[in-house]
């Protein structure tokens, strides 16, 4: 690739072997602009998280199971795709003493404790990004202006917030902390804005010290005069002068987030004071939603319901009689959601993917891939919504006349699954990892399992996949009552179907027990469930289910809809 040829071109003028190039933009988040996508420009690998490396005679692309069959598919061809865990860049580099060059404004010192812990190499911070010298394109930056949440829309307010983390700075004898991930920042304002696609997130950095002093740095351009009265104890910096203020802080205790601070601000930060290197504690703070948040996660789940129930009673009216496409099929879904006023944005990219393309995990149509919904396919879509105030992510596996019956055993297995995480009894202590083998055990009795996590965190009118608490094998986070996961099991067969069911649960604590309640309001495929491997308290959990979707969904249906959702939603 001529691109790829270019990059090698400018290592010799800045003495490296090679070089890192990232995903994310300077604010680390999951989906950045496609003016800062750096690594789709080089690699053309258009999913969420990933890495390069590129030597002078070799380009590697690391990506997590997710996206393995996706990174092959767009870019095997230039790019030899490692699947880390299973093979970490450090493997690569083994026995090699060679220089390497990366951004310093995009990346963090624990990215390279975890991927690069190879001493015998030289991991050089470079004063310009090697890409932005090989790429032309327009940068301009969005300056839509960030917004106050309303009062009934959170629990603490932002002056308690601030408060809160003072106290816990105090705590670890700290004199400031520095918030660089823009969702906590969000978090601790109550605060939201337009700078990403698919996450209401507001890009700035907030410093604040043991005395609930707050410097908010970002474009100024995005700060109306309304809302800096709203805010008036806040003082507001423009974000380009944020390094000389942090580097004329001298001899002072800092907390940085190991997972957000990138090297270029830690290494200001640390020529004058001390560093407490620490995860900030607004990811376990704001990972419990308030009575307030739940309430309204609620009603945002009862909304987006009725919109992809409506889709999926026209997919499967309409398929046989006009022409849909993965594509088509995503768009009429989106103009079900943009009919509440409630809408804000999609969550994330929506994942239409049928028959074959519906292995690929995190699979996104185009004009080479995008396929026609037919008789016989199974169809699988993944997608959620930002709304006025919520997120979801639901994922439905539908059978377009597939009479399969080993597909339909597999599905039913992964139903077994899904309600097996949902019917966990959660103990004090219990974490992901307690529970994430009960979701697979039923797809390993026949030799099957799948190569993702079992669920991940979701935030509140912000990031869809939220920590720290997840349902994975190595997550040790505790469960606490208010917390929002997703419940998504699935089997992936390559080059013939992709099955997965996902509804988003929470944590609800009672006198008497503390468990998941379901939150997601959508029928699941009856006619791709196999009764026979079905015990009593599954099928009981199934009809409930059903019966709590059709009592929420079902004024909101026309009078054809209402007969879809009865038959949908009809005892098994």
């Amino acid at each position: 690739m001529e691109k790829i040829k270019k990059l090698k071109n400018t290592f010799r003028g800045e003495n490296i072997d090679g070089y890192i190039i990232s995903k994310n933009d300077e604010f680390f988040e999951e989906n950045v602009s496609g003016f800062n996508d750096r690594l789709n420009f080089i690699s053309n690998f258009s999913g969420s998280y990933g890495f390069s490396l590129i030597l002078k005679n070799k380009n590697y692309l690391f990506v997590d199971g997710r996206y393995t069959l996706q990174a092959i598919n767009q870019s095997g061809s230039s790019f030899k795709i490692i699947t880390f865990p299973n093979k970490m860049p450090s493997d690569i580099l083994k026995n090699k003493k060679l220089t390497i060059g990366f951004d310093p404004k995009l990346f963090t010192r624990q990215f390279f404790n975890v991927f690069f812990k190879n001493k015998n190499c030289k991991f050089k911070p470079l004063k310009n990004n090697l890409i932005d010298q090989i790429w032309k394109r327009k940068t301009k930056e969005n300056i839509s202006q960030f917004y106050a949440l309303p009062e009934n829309s959170f629990g603490l307010n932002h002056k308690s917030k601030i408060r809160k983390i003072a106290n816990l700075m105090k705590k670890c004898n700290a004199d400031f902390q520095l918030i660089t991930a823009s969702e906590n920042c969000a978090w601790a304002l109550n605060i939201r804005g337009n700078d990403s696609k698919y996450v209401p997130t507001p890009h700035c950095y907030i410093l604040i010290d043991k005395n609930e002093n707050v410097q908010v740095f970002c474009n100024l351009g995005k700060i109306t005069p309304s809302f800096k009265k709203k805010f008036n104890q806040i003082n507001f910096i423009n974000i380009r002068n944020a390094d000389k203020i942090l580097a004329n802080i001298k001899k002072k205790k800092f907390l940085i987030d190991n997972k957000t601070c990138s090297f270029f601000l830690e290494n200001i930060i640390m020529k004058n004071n001390k560093i407490i290197n620490f995860e900030d504690p607004i990811y376990n703070l704001k990972a419990v939603k308030s009575i307030n948040e739940i309430k309204n996660i609620k009603t945002t789940h009862i909304i987006d319901g009725i919109a992809l129930t409506k889709y999926l009673f026209w997919l499967k009216k309409n398929f046989r009689k006009k022409k849909i496409t993965e594509i088509s099929g995503s768009q009429k879904l989106l103009d079900f959601r943009k009919k509440n006023k409630k809408f804000k944005s999609l969550s994330f990219p929506t994942i239409s993917s049928s028959g074959p393309n519906g292995a690929i995990i995190h699979y996104k149509a185009n004009k080479k891939t995008n396929r026609v919904l037919k008789k016989g396919d199974i169809y699988l879509i993944d997608s959620g919504g930002q709304y006025e105030f919520g997120t979801t992510d639901v994922t439905r596996t539908l059978s377009l006349d597939n009479l399969n019956e080993r597909i339909k055993k597999i599905f039913t297995r992964v139903l077994k699954g899904h309600i097996a995480v949902s019917g966990f009894k959660i103990k004090k202590g219990t974490t992901g990892s307690n529970i994430d083998h009960h979701a697979r055990k039923f797809l390993k009795q026949i030799g099957l399992n799948y190569a993702h996590g079992t669920g991940h965190g979701v935030g509140y009118f912000m990031n869809v996949h939220e920590g720290p608490q997840a349902i994975s094998k190595n997550n040790k986070i505790k469960f606490e009552a208010g917390m929002v996961l997703s419940n998504e099991p699935g089997y992936y067969e390559k080059d013939k179907f992709g099955i997965r069911i996902e509804n988003l649960i929470y944590v609800k604590k009672t006198k008497r027990k503390t468990y998941f309640e379901n939150l997601t309001l959508v029928p699941i495929e009856k006619d791709l469930i196999d009764k026979t491997l079905l015990n009593k308290n599954e099928v009981r959990w199934i009809n409930n289910y059903h019966r709590k979707v059709f009592v929420n969904l079902k004024n909101a249906m026309n009078r054809e809809e209402t007969i879809e959702l009865k038959k949908a939603c009809s005892a098994i």
